[in-house]
C-alpha cells in the first residue's frame, strides 16, 4: 500500500479542495491519504464523502500549531473527536492567534509602500479557517510583488525579515493532552525540517512520548538522509511509530507532491492501534478509518 499521512486543501493554506485532494491522491496511486489541515477539522466531511465514491484510504487529522520549551513544533493530530469542548478551546485560541498577526504584517507591508490590504488577504484565502502567512504571501503573488510564495517568504514573511509578525500557538504538552482527552492520538510533525535538533533531540521525544506522544514522521522533503536515519533510531528506541508524507499543498508548494514520501504499512497499522486504545481511554466517538475499497 502507498501511504500518505500529511496533506493540506483550501481549508487550510493548501491550494485544493477537500475532495480536489482526494482525486489527486488517486491520481498520484495512492491507496491511503491523510487530510491535516492546520487546527481544523472543517475538511473532514467533504473528503470522506470523496474518498467513499472515489474507493481510496482515507485518515482524519490536523496539524497543530504549538510551542514547547520556546520553539514552535507542529503536532500532528490524527482522529480525535473534533467535537471535543477542551480540544476545541484550544484549536479556537491558535485560530485567533492567526488571524491576529495578519494585521501586523499587512501593516509592516503597508509601512514598504506594498499595495496589500486584510481585506484582500482574507479574500484570498477562501474557505479556510486559518488565515495566515500564506495567504499574506498570496496578496503579494497576486499583486506581482513577489513571483511565488516562497519568494514572499524568502522577502519579507520568515522569522528575521521585515514583514515577519510572531503569533500566538498552544502549549505542546497541553494540546497532547487535549488531543489525547478527545480520542486522538499525536505525532511531530518534520521535527527537524527548519532547526537543528535543539528541544526535539532524543531526550526531548523522550519526555513527549512519555506524555503520550506515539509518533514522529521521519520521512519528510525537510529532512535530509542523516537527519530521517537518527530520526528512525529515535523513534525505534523510544518504541514510538514512524511515518512518511508529502506535507502537500497543491500549488502552493514546490517539491511536495503526493507520494513523494510514505508510511509503511505496518506502522501505520501501529498508530491505528494507538488511536484505537486513546478512544477507548477517553471514551470519545471518534472518526474511523476510511479504508480503501472499489470505488462506487
Amino acid at each position: 500500500m502507498r501511504i500518505d499521512l500529511h496533506a493540506h486543501t483550501c481549508m487550510s493554506d493548501g491550494t485544493d479542495t477537500p475532495s480536489e485532494l482526494v482525486r489527486a491522491a488517486v491520481a498520484a496511486g495512492l491507496d491511503v491519504v491523510a487530510i491535516t489541515d492546520h487546527d481544523t477539522s472543517v475538511g473532514w466531511d467533504e473528503a470522506a464523502a470523496a474518498a467513499r465514491a472515489a474507493g481510496i484510504g482515507l485518515l482524519r487529522g490536523m496539524e497543530i500549531s504549538t510551542r514547547f520549551r520556546g520553539r514552535g513544533v507542529h503536532l500532528l493530530g490524527y482522529l480525535p473527536d473534533p467535537t471535543h469542548p477542551g480540544l476545541l478551546a484550544e484549536l479556537r485560541s491558535v485560530l485567533d492567534g492567526r488571524d491576529a498577526r495578519v494585521p501586523a504584517m499587512v501593516a509592516r507591508l503597508r509601512d514598504l509602500g506594498l499595495d496589500v490590504t486584510v481585506e484582500g488577504v482574507r479574500r484570498l484565502a477562501g474557505p479556510t479557517a486559518a488565515v495566515g502567512r500564506p495567504h499574506v504571501a498570496d496578496a503579494l503573488v497576486a499583486k506581482g510583488y513577489v513571483a511565488s510564495r516562497g519568494e514572499a517568504f524568502d522577502r519579507y514573511l520568515s522569522p528575521g525579515r521585515v514583514a515577519y509578525a510572531s503569533r500566538a500557538a498552544g502549549d505542546l504538552e497541553t494540546m497532547l493532552a487535549a488531543l489525547r482527552a478527545a480520542g486522538g492520538v499525536g505525532v511531530v510533525a518534520h521535527p527537524w525540517g527548519r532547526h537543528d535538533p535543539g528541544v526535539l533531540d532524543h531526550d526531548g521525544l523522550a519526555h513527549l512520548a512519555d506524555l503520550g506522544l506515539v509518533g514522529i514522521e521521519v520521512d519528510h522533503q525537510d529532512h535530509d538522509a542523516a537527519s530521517r536515519a537518527e530520526l528512525r533510531e529515535i523513534a525505534r528506541s523510544l518504541g514510538l511509530v514512524v511515518t512518511g508524507s508529502s506535507d502537500y499543498h497543491g500549488h502552493g508548494k514546490v517539491d511536495h507532491d503526493l507520494g513523494c514520501n510514505l508510511t509503511a504499512p505496518d506502522e501505520l497499522e501501529r498508530l491505528l492501534d494507538a488511536a484505537a486504545a486513546a478512544a477507548r481511554a477517553a471514551g470519545r466517538d471518534v472518526p474511523a478509518m476510511i479504508w480503501p475499497h472499489p470505488p462506487v
